[in-house]
């Protein structure tokens, strides 16, 4: 007679219908009532192993899917129930892009526990061997893998598999922002375009499309001068939204400068006349808020009106954080000025070092290394036979300077790590060095004598022992 399993330990058994060994256990859902799951196998062996697994993951505390998710149906139902609740729409118009003309045709067939990097990887090749870039791969891929996040965070995974996937790294193209010159040339062109305050804001501050069409009147304080960015407008599918900032460190106040006072002022006169009643900093001639297409064409015309290279709007962004840098700005200040979550976006991404920089860098790193040495050079002072005094020494006052700065260390210098190693900063360096070289000789003089004397010493008591013998 079989034995009787006992509870908690499943049963496996073979099926009558196709032959197949079928294992199944009472385990915990994830909605915290009891299922019973099964698991099959071609052989007792294959079925008692999935059994054993399931075992496992039972004592682990992980519990059973409530239901057997296609990962199509569960990209829908994380749209739904977890992207637009909690992302931006701007965010959501990304993933629900990727998810319905990419994630779902290639891929939304295949079971959510079944999915393998072999399938993700071969999915996302064939996209750039049809035509997508590399970029655009890279974007679905981070979608997926978003949503495969938010799968193991409810149990149902136990890996995800999106972020095994390699694709290789894009070629970006690099941005050339444009120079002082052209900002300026750039400005005095739009300085009759009746938008003329919106063009100038984003060179100065480095602000973002979205915010300075979102941008409110009540935002801008001319008692106080200040700038609250707290808001931007964007176009959502077939809607213009206003809505947050893109992150928390976008939240900022700037200084209102006088040029921009003076701008804001004389623009206000025709915004109050078409404005009906919206409090946007700027709007169009019927009172609507600014198309951000519409205010991009019109910066590129203003491009082409001024004579200047034609660039991105985003670009614009590039330059005001490489003119920061030029003016030296501290990296810090830059990013707080342009609204960056980390100063490494700002050094990294967005400031660039100019041509006419790198060459000038290379032509000083050129003479110094390829530049002819002198006939000769000054003696140290303080050497035996040198009959000068220190004072008759010729020496640079900006070097002595500068040197006897870095090592005294204080607040007149660089720090030293030990506040014991510093000197004080009035002994002169010439001195310093005559000092030790006068130390040195006389420690040498004194070798050398004691070191004659020994040897006479020895060759004298060496003599008496041999006439005395």
């Amino acid at each position: 007679m079989a034995r009787r399993g006992t509870n908690g330990e499943g049963s496996i058994y073979q099926r009558k219908t196709d032959k197949r060994w079928e294992a199944s256990l009472w385990i915990a859902s994830a909605s915290g009532v009891r299922k019973r799951v099964r698991v099959y196998g071609s052989t007792r062996r294959e079925a008692h192993a999935k059994l054993v697994e399931l075992k496992a993951k039972q004592q682990q505390g992980i519990p059973a899917p409530d239901k057997a998710w296609k990962l199509g149906a569960y990209l829908d139902y994380w749209l739904e129930a977890h992207v637009k609740p909690t992302k931006r729409p701007k965010t959501y118009e990304s993933y629900e892009i990727s998810v319905r003309l990419y994630l779902k045709p290639l891929l939304g067939h295949f079971s959510l526990t079944k999915l393998t990097v072999a399938n993700v990887q071969k999915s996302l090749n064939a996209m750039v061997a049809a035509g997508s870039s590399v970029r655009k791969a890279q974007i679905v891929r981070t979608t997926l893998s978003a949503a495969l996040t938010r799968a193991m965070r409810e149990d149902l995974l136990m890996r995800n598999v999106a972020r095994l996937v390699e694709l290789k790294d894009e070629e970006k193209e690099e941005v050339e922002p444009w120079s002082l010159e052209e900002a300026r040339q750039f400005l005095a062109a739009a300085r009759q375009h009746v938008l003329y305050p919106a063009f100038l804001m984003p060179l100065l501050y480095s602000m973002r499309r979205g915010e300075v069409l979102g941008l409110r009147w009540s935002d801008i304080d001319f008692a106080s001068g200040t700038i609250q960015v707290r808001q931007q407008l964007q176009r959502v599918g077939r809607e213009l939204v206003v809505g947050p900032v893109k992150t928390n460190s976008g939240r900022r106040d700037l200084l209102l400068l006088d040029e921009l006072r003076a701008a804001l002022l004389e623009y206000n006169a025709y915004r109050q006349s078409v404005s009906r009643g919206s409090d946007l900093a700027f709007i169009t001639a019927v009172g609507t808020p600014i198309e951000p297409r519409n205010f991009v064409r019109a910066w590129w015309r203003l491009c082409n009106k001024a004579g200047v290279r034609v660039i991105r709007f985003h670009d614009q962004r590039h330059t005001t954080s490489t003119l920061l840098a030029e003016l030296g700005v501290q990296p810090k200040v830059a990013q707080k000025i342009l609204g960056h979550a980390s100063v490494i976006t700002t050094m990294n991404i967005y400031t660039h070092a100019r041509q006419k920089d790198k060459e000038e860098a290379i032509s000083r790193i050129g003479a110094a290394l390829l530049a002819k040495p002198k006939d000769h050079a000054p003696r140290l002072r303080g050497l035996v036979g040198d009959a000068r005094s220190r004072q008759s020494w010729p020496s640079a006052a900006d070097f002595v300077a500068r040197i006897t700065s870095i090592i005294s260390g204080g607040p007149s210098g660089n720090r030293t790590q030990d506040t014991l190693l510093k000197s004080s900063i009035e002994a002169p360096l010439q001195l310093r060095l005559t000092e030790v070289n006068w130390v040195a000789e006389r420690a040498t003089r004194r070798w050398k004598l004691g070191l004659v004397a020994v040897n006479l010493a020895v060759r004298s008591t060496y003599e008496q022992a041999i006439q005395a013998a």
